[in-house]
């Protein structure tokens, strides 16, 4: 099908729901570009139920989950119209939105497997009266796949160093890499915790929704006990394709190890801080070691503490962010689900079975077109 005209809007708020990133996306010869962008707050409450919801703490009866789809969709609206609004682009002039929603289950393996996002699309599509495509992961999975991660096509296009194998480190809630081989090809797969628990740890202890620049964590020390009793999650040593998240890595986890209770809370937050920095160092080792660098992305850039560790962990790989090859650390996600909207719409496969486990190419996503 035709493409007129060429903007696009991604939305998505990822494992730490630390807020809704928002990216107003152009295609120049397949490529996305980043125009405008913006991280829209939770509201407080919404973002605790999220949180809650998430990590299995509170269990939603029916009318409790229709209630909370909705709002989230509400939300993601506020976002997008927001950033219509900063960036002075009508509605008319953007294609489509593709919105990821708010992940609260991911159980990818068993007889049932499946991926629950919320955030209400058609509520998105009323509100902005712009055509929404969302839903992104469940075809993947229903095909055999873990639906994710999704970002490494995008990675590729973007950051590949012809010639060269080159890693791109995620760091979310969970972190995640895409190995760029040399040969061209593209592989990919969740290594654990990156700011998840870091996050929740510091929100309980502290009251503050993430360590800033790691000083929490600096403050303590590792200790060495508790993080070999972490990394022995059977998580760990599994092969890729593999993705996790927040129902898996979360405070009841970490509660399962006594050890916990007899050490500060600094101290526990440093050694959550060295369990994502080693469990990164390690995956990388194993599956790309001949990698040249390791590009950085997502909200752990910020985290001056932990990118000083996998700096060191990752030794003679030099460590940088995606800004040194001007690629927004903060909204790459956003792009990317800006560029599998436009896939969708244009009949194209948006998976890639190399990382997922998928038994081929799949459509990612629905479309829910825009109010006439």
């Amino acid at each position: 099908m035709s493409e007129a005209p060429s903007l696009y809007l991604g939305l998505i708020s990822g494992t730490s729901a630390d807020g809704i990133d928002a990216a107003l996306v152009s295609f120049e010869q397949e490529r996305p570009r980043l125009l405008a962008a913006r991280t829209h707050p939770w509201p407080t409450a919404l973002r605790a139920e999220i949180l809650a919801v998430a990590q299995g703490e509170t269990a939603l009866d029916l009318d409790a989950f229709g209630r909370l789809d909705v709002a989230l969709g509400q939300s993601f609206a506020d976002a997008a119209l927001a950033l219509l609004h900063d960036s002075g682009t009508p509605a008319a002039a953007v294609h489509a939105i593709g919105s990821h929603g708010q992940t609260v289950r991911h159980r990818p393996a068993g007889a049932h497997p499946f991926t629950l996002q919320l955030g209400d699309p058609a509520t998105i599509a009323e509100r902005c009266g712009i055509t929404v495509v969302a839903d992104f992961r469940r075809a993947d999975v229903a095909a055999g796949g873990q639906g994710a991660p999704l970002l490494p096509a995008v990675h590729a296009m973007l950051l590949a160093a012809p010639g060269r194998t080159r890693v791109v480190l995620n760091l979310g809630g969970i972190a995640n890499i895409t190995v760029l081989g040399a040969d061209g090809s593209v592989t990919g797969f969740d290594t654990g915790p990156a700011n998840g628990l870091l996050d929740a740890w510091c929100l309980r202890h502290r009251g503050e929704a993430f360590d800033r620049d790691g000083a929490f964590a600096a403050s303590g020390r590792t200790d060495e006990l508790l993080l070999d009793a972490l990394l022995a999650d059977p998580y760990f040593a599994l092969a890729p394709p593999k993705s996790t998240g927040r129902e898996h890595f979360h405070l009841d986890w970490l509660a399962g190890q006594p050890r916990v209770a007899t050490l500060t809370p600094a101290d526990v937050q440093a050694t959550l801080l060295e369990l994502s920095a080693r469990s990164v160092a390690a995956a990388i080792a194993r599956h790309a070691p001949d990698a040249i660098d390791v590009l950085a992305c997502g909200g752990g850039v910020h985290n001056g503490a932990l990118m000083r560790r996998l700096a060191e962990l990752l030794t003679p790989r030099p460590l940088s962010s995606t800004a040194a090859l001007g690629v927004d650390p903060d909204f790459l996600e956003a792009t990317a689900f800006a560029w599998l909207a436009r896939q969708r719409l244009l009949g194209r496969p948006g998976n890639l079975p190399a990382v997922t486990g998928a038994r081929g190419p799949r459509q990612l996503g629905a479309i829910h077109p825009a109010p006439r």
